[in-house]
């Protein structure tokens, strides 16, 4: 009984600790990066002043449930993602249960911190002339960053985006942890991932283009 409540004790502070490095990240990226002049200089070429002072006093009035909504979708990505885990053991006939998948799943987004933490860091020290599209379409390690985002059609840019040495480095924690749990020698975790989270995030990203395809 102890065990299980210092187990969901931490993942609760695993989960806190997690959307506090957000937030702050979030933060960082927004004062150093100075955000809201981009946005101001990215209008400024579509609207006039006065539409230009609506969307910022819109975006000021709302701020808040842009960080509001960051751990709502924090947890609903770790609680999908566990689910595509969950269904992958299930076609290899492997038995785990959900807070346990919950966890590792917990973990593992951790390392997807390191994103938020490379841009900053290579827009402030490196690439100091750059646009809000450099901003938006920029993701360190990536395919995208070897191709560029101008010479490729958009409904391309989020799989170029989502191949990536983090999701890679994703996918083989993911599969680590489960082969330590099942204690497999044969390394069905890697099957597993892919059966599951791998098969999901393909459909997400063929939605995501077929969204922005209809909406270019």
């Amino acid at each position: 009984m102890s065990l299980k409540i210092n187990s969901n004790y931490a993942s609760t502070i695993a989960f806190i600790a997690l959307c506090f490095f957000y937030f702050f990240l979030t933060w960082l990226s927004e004062f150093f990066l100075n955000t809201q002049e981009l946005l101001l200089s990215s209008l400024s070429e579509q609207l006039t002043t006065e539409q230009i002072e609506k969307v910022l006093d819109f975006q000021n009035k709302w701020q808040w449930v842009r960080y509001l909504a960051m751990p709502v979708l924090l947890l609903l990505k770790i609680s999908v993602v566990a689910l595509l885990l969950d269904i992958g053991c299930f076609f290899f006939n492997k038995k785990l249960l959900y807070k346990q998948l919950f966890d590792i799943v917990l973990r593992a987004e951790f390392i997807f911190l390191l994103v938020p933490v490379l841009k900053i860091g290579w827009f402030y020290f490196f690439q100091k002339d750059f646009t809000l599209e450099d901003l938006q379409f920029f993701y360190p390690l990536s395919a995208l960053n070897i191709t560029g985002y101008q010479g490729i059609d958009i409904w391309f840019i989020y799989p170029f985006q989502v191949l990536n040495l983090f999701e890679a480095f994703y996918w083989w924690f993911l599969a680590h942890q489960l082969d330590k749990i099942f204690n497999e020698q044969k390394e069905k975790g890697l099957s597993i991932v892919a059966s599951g989270y791998g098969v999901g995030l393909l459909l997400w990203i063929v939605g995501v283009m077929f969204f922005t395809l209809n909406n270019a």
